[in-house]
């Protein structure tokens, strides 16, 4: 019997889909899966994939260095976002930091260096129809002062209504399966070399936040590798849970809050609670 997603999610006072998948078999577990969703931050992993692709094919090394400064800062809480100096470091920290904090200076250096224009060529030529970048952090969030008319914070239901930046339609985008699958061929190692598949596996096992994705699985021996994404009212995350006798389960909760408020505790806990009821639900 298919767990009663909606009913969880109503309780924890947002709107949610999900897709689960087992990586080797295939099997699945869903509600909504082919809704398309805001990633915020989560389109920085399509962004490593073909910064990964483009370091296999000798078009840039992982270890050319770049001077990040005052001028290239994106607002954020964390990595290079909050330092106050120029600092110079190499394209796959930068990609660390992108993954493991969410840093979005990184993420946006990064989208200059691989270029928009190659990441959806990317997702094209790997048949991911519904996943798209339009913009690095920058201009998301330049666009969702713009639509409400002000900074941070945002508080109005009625202003975050009209923003492009909490539009899939006018924004970066994706849908749960499209998500899963893309998870899926990084742990297959079917989007890049071996190596630098097991290099972007282990950035997303050094993702630092545990209160989404990770708090549905309080287990010592089973892994959770992800990376988060949130908005005003938006919270997202996608990742693989891996547990010691193999199994391998892909899964991306996407969530939408009834209330603008920064401090949701339920609502972030509900992503790990409907992720180990999918996986559960699998593995059964």
């Amino acid at each position: 019997m298919i767990p009663d997603f909606e009913a969880v999610f109503r309780r924890a006072g947002v709107d949610g889909v999900l897709h689960a998948v087992d990586v080797d078999t295939g099997r699945e577990v869903s509600y909504g899966p082919d809704e398309p969703v805001v990633t915020a931050s989560v389109f920085k992993l399509p962004l490593m994939v073909e910064l990964a692709r483009m370091a296999d094919a000798g078009a840039l090394k992982l270890t050319e260095r770049i001077t990040v400064t005052g001028e290239d800062r994106v607002s954020g809480p964390t990595g290079v976002s909050a330092m106050l100096d120029d600092v110079t470091m190499s394209l796959r920290d930068l990609a660390y930091l992108m993954i493991a904090v969410s840093d979005n200076t990184s993420a946006d250096v990064l989208v200059g260096r691989v270029g928009l224009d190659n990441v959806n060529a990317m997702l094209a030529a790997c048949g991911f129809t519904g996943t798209r970048v339009l913009h690095g952090s920058r201009v998301m969030f330049a666009s969702l002062a713009e639509d409400c008319g002000h900074g941070w914070p945002y508080l109005d239901l009625d202003e975050l209504r009209a923003a492009r930046a909490l539009d899939p339609a006018r924004t970066n985008r994706s849908t749960p399966r499209e998500m899963t699958r893309l998870l899926s061929m990084i742990w297959r190692d079917e989007l890049a070399s071996a190596e630098l598949s097991a290099w972007m596996r282990a950035l997303m096992g050094m993702q630092v936040w545990p209160h989404r994705l990770s708090a549905g699985f309080p287990y010592d021996d089973v892994e959770v590798s992800g990376k988060t994404g949130s908005l005003p009212t938006l919270r997202n995350e996608v990742g693989v849970v891996e547990y010691p006798d193999g199994g391998r389960y892909a899964v991306a909760v996407f969530t939408r809050a009834f209330s603008p408020a920064a401090n949701q505790p339920r609502a972030d806990a509900v992503i790990g609670t409907t992720a180990y009821m999918a996986v559960d639900h699998l593995r059964r």
